[in-house]
């Protein structure tokens, strides 16, 4: 596998750049090529740090020091516990929206606005299990999700429409950006999960991955606020190049 770049390291945490295509657990007893596979290799002393979580098939997945996660095709910063203590902070600080998250996005179409909030709850998909949705239909229970957006530059690529966006979750839910854009009609380029047409008629700005990368994130570290940055992945800055 292709390991991860690191961005800093010392006896609580390690912030790495995770690549896109890098899934960060998985989801059976051996998750070879993992992000949690390679940071028990670096750092195996944090064996067991997180909670437990089985899997659909009963069986524990190996998430050891995963706080939170990016999903497999999203590039970017991410932070790992190496110790119980560090990791029982960092959770709280994800679940009291402390922590500040930055992500930077290409979607297909104009924003009408240069700046807005999605305030949509979300649940799962009344079509496809592996999907959730912030559109009526949503079943299960909804939670809350909050995403702030902002225009960075908007333009055309061989005659089709995109936008070049910044990205402020309030909220970590499962899909969430991803799910939230495709609900007020700009999907991500590039995402198969919730693009549908989109994906298939577009030229994707030529771009054979999904276009979204975890730029910024800021959290609390010994009494001091920490914000750690993963530049954009070139081929996502090359197409925000080609907007014209």
């Amino acid at each position: 596998m292709t390991e991860p770049t690191i961005i800093f390291e010392d006896e609580n945490i390690l912030v790495i750049d995770k690549l896109a295509g890098l899934p960060v657990h998985g989801h059976d007893a051996d998750p070879a090529g993992t992000v949690v596979e390679w940071f028990l290799k670096h750092s195996p002393e944090a064996k067991g740090v997180g909670e437990p979580r089985l899997g659909k098939d009963g069986k524990e997945i190996e998430r050891s020091g995963v706080v939170h996660r990016l999903d497999k095709e999203t590039s970017g910063v991410m932070v790992l516990s190496k110790n119980q203590d560090t990791f029982d902070s960092l959770k709280t600080q994800f679940q009291e929206r402390q922590v500040k998250k930055e992500y930077s996005a290409l979607v297909y179409g104009h924003m009408k606005e240069k700046w807005g909030t999605i305030n949509r709850a979300i649940g799962r998909s009344n079509r496809d299990f592996r999907r959730r949705s912030a559109e009526r239909g949503a079943k299960g229970h909804l939670r809350e999700a909050v995403t702030d957006w902002e225009v960075l530059k908007q333009g055309e690529y061989q005659g089709e429409k995109f936008a070049y966006l910044k990205l402020l979750p309030k909220t970590g839910r499962m899909h969430q950006l991803r799910v939230h854009l495709k609900a007020v009609g700009h999907p991500i380029v590039g995402d198969k999960l919730y693009a549908g047409k989109k994906l298939e008629q577009s030229n994707n700005l030529g771009l054979g991955r999904l276009a979204l990368h975890a730029h910024k994130l800021e959290i609390e570290q010994n009494g001091n606020k920490r914000e750690f940055q993963s530049e954009l992945p070139v081929e996502i800055l090359s197409a925000t190049q080609n907007i014209a």
